[in-house]
């Protein structure tokens, strides 16, 4: 969730968080970027935020964008990792 350099802009520039993805899909592992700020990305689809914490099992915050406080996750077998302090479920 979120890839942008910082909250709610749209500029990846050296984003730390872009880095993680880049390189957790370079390790293999089955990712479904988010980022309400763009369309779309040239390395790999950007996903609707609601499509992906619906499909997703594993739900990582790398970015607190102010979309992501309002969104409700109610699934228990879910694992979210928030590192940025956004998550109020």
């Amino acid at each position: 969730m979120g890839l942008a350099f910082k909250p709610d802009i749209d500029d990846l520039r050296e984003s730390p968080a872009l880095y993680i993805t880049r390189r957790l899909i370079a390790d293999g592992l089955d990712v479904l970027a988010v980022e309400p700020n763009i369309q779309g990305y040239k390395e790999f689809p950007i996903i609707d935020t609601a499509v992906a914490v619906d499909d997703a099992d594993i739900i990582v915050f790398l970015v607190k964008h102010k979309v992501f406080k309002y969104l409700s996750i109610n699934d228990n077998d879910k694992v979210i990792l928030d590192f940025c302090n956004v998550a109020h479920f």
